[in-house]
């Protein structure tokens, strides 16, 4: 099935069902952290989306999304980078993607370093290449390319929302990055 076809799939939930479901279930979500990489394949940048968020406040967040009924995790996170990238994105998405880390997020702020005041979900979060042109779509106002030392910078982090910060931190030690 193509994305827009599981958008009606009549398996999936209505938004009533959905908000129902978000009080008494985890919801499956994908973080994607949008690298440009060298010809060695050291990162040179680090893609962040800025976003109005729903109580007018203005931050930096990562790409984001939940995984739909009948969707594989690698067609989420191709959906979502498309989604808030465009589709000269050019994703380069393993066949088998591999998690960097595991993010919970829970609706009670505190828990974990992630918040989501709408669920409890969980993430999983990968580093993912793109080689094209990127715009940014959708809800994102602005998309920044960031050194990775730019996204350590504590005027970079008090921006980011909803513990992305934390998630960048977190790939940019993966990949071997002093944090």
């Amino acid at each position: 099935m193509s994305p827009l076809e599981l958008d009606r799939d009549p398996a999936w939930l209505s938004r009533e069902e959905l908000d129902a479901a978000r009080q008494r279930l985890p919801i499956l979500y994908v973080d994607a952290v949008p690298v440009r990489v060298d010809d060695r394949g050291a990162v040179s940048a680090v893609g962040v989306l800025l976003r109005l968020g729903p109580d007018g406040r203005v931050s930096r967040e990562l790409v984001s999304g939940r995984v739909l009924h009948h969707e594989r995790v690698r067609d989420a996170i191709l959906r979502h980078l498309e989604k808030d990238l465009g589709p000269m994105a050019l994703p380069r998405v393993p066949v088998s993607p591999q998690p960097f880390t595991v993010a919970e997020y829970f609706p009670t702020p505190g828990v974990t370093p992630f918040h989501d005041p709408r669920q409890h979900a969980v993430s999983l979060a990968f580093v993912v290449p793109v080689a094209g042109d990127c715009s940014p779509q959708n809800d994102a106002l602005d998309l920044t390319w960031l050194t990775p030392d730019q996204c350590l910078d504590p005027g970079v982090q008090a921006e980011m929302d909803r513990g992305h910060g934390v998630l960048l931190r977190q790939a940019l030690a993966h990949l071997g990055h002093p944090v």
